[in-house]
Order: C-alpha cells, then sequence, then structure tokens
C-alpha cells in the first residue's frame, strides 16, 4: 500500500498536469477509484471519453477524532466548477423522471451560483445500484432535450457521470460524447 507521502505526490503530480491542460470547454467527468472493478486509472484515461477523472481522496480522516480534509494543496479554488448531483434525490425534485421539466428547473436555479461552470450529474446506468432512487436519462432523452437546452448556459461545463464501473457496463459516455 502506497504511503501518504507517495499519495501526496502523486496527487500533486496529477493536479500539476491538468492544469497543464486547462480548457474551458465542455466534456464529461467520470468518478474513478470507488470499485475494484472499474478497470485502471490509465484505462480510464486512455478511453478518451473523459475530460475530467474525478478522485475523491481524503488527506486526512479515520479513528473518529480527526474532521476530513481535502488538502488541495493551494493549487485550485474548489469554487470554480460546481459537479451538481441530479439524481439519487426525488424529494429535490431535480431529477430526470419520465419527463425534464424538474430537471431543467433545477438546472437553471444552480446557474445562478458563483461558480465558472456547472456539471450535470447522472448516472452512468439505469441500474439501481448506480442510482437506487431514479434520475438515469436514457442517451437519447440526454442528447435531444436536455444538453441542446443547458448547453446554451455560459456555465455549462459538461456532464458528470457516476461511475467508471457503470459507464463499463452501460457504455453511457460512448452514447452522449459527440453531444456534450
Amino acid at each position: 500500500m502506497a504511503s501518504r507521502k507517495e499519495n501526496s505526490v502523486l496527487l500533486l503530480s496529477l493536479l500539476l498536469i491538468i492544469s497543464l491542460f486547462t480548457s474551458y470547454s465542455a466534456g464529461i467527468a467520470i468518478y474513478w477509484g470507488q470499485f475494484t472493478a472499474e478497470d485502471t486509472l490509465a484505462n480510464t484515461c486512455a478511453t478518451g471519453n473523459y475530460q475530467f477523472v474525478n478522485i475523491a481522496f481524503l488527506s486526512q480522516f479515520g479513528n473518529g477524532l480527526q474532521t476530513p480534509v481535502l488538502n488541495l494543496a493551494g493549487h485550485c479554488d474548489p469554487r470554480t466548477n460546481v459537479w451538481v448531483q441530479f439524481y439519487n434525490n426525488p424529494m429535490a425534485q431535480c431529477q430526470y423522471g419520465g419527463n425534464t421539466n424538474d430537471l431543467l428547473n433545477s438546472w437553471n436555479k444552480w446557474i445562478t451560483i458563483q461558480a465558472k461552470q456547472v456539471f450535470l450529474g447522472l448516472p452512468a446506468a439505469p441500474d439501481k445500484q448506480a442510482a437506487p432512487n431514479g434520475g438515469f436519462i436514457p442517451a437519447d432523452v440526454l442528447n435531444s432535450q436536455v444538453l441542446p437546452t443547458i448547453k446554451t448556459s455560459a456555465k455549462y461545463g459538461g456532464v458528470m457521470l457516476w461511475n467508471r464501473y457503470f459507464d463499463i457496463q452501460n457504455g453511457y459516455s460512448n452514447s452522449i460524447k459527440s453531444s456534450v
């Protein structure tokens, strides 16, 4: 198992590489690192499907005594991009449930916050493990009814998918990347 110092060096290296290739165009983001069956990070990046790979590591946690800390080493302002989960929360009336009205109304509220880019967070599969409480949008509906509307926002950053494992199983990013 890698040491905390090695993990910090790896994270710092990834942030440096990402900062060299910063782009303000829309893209697909994916969560990686939650399941062992989601392939390697290198293979995830090599697909060419994702502009962003979210690797959510905490630098300090555990023992019930420490407050979790995300150490970004001063390299970015977390308010720059906002990744909104538009699924798994039917009570919030922000997700797709057969029509796009609630989702688009919620999107219009989110783009008023102080952020450079807002990402539409969706499950990558209709599987109940991906989103037990709903919110999956079939690719044809996303491509024809949702993306044409939200892409008109200057704050549109792209689509964030939960997660790489479900994307492997469903091929969702391949179905949407030309429209993102």
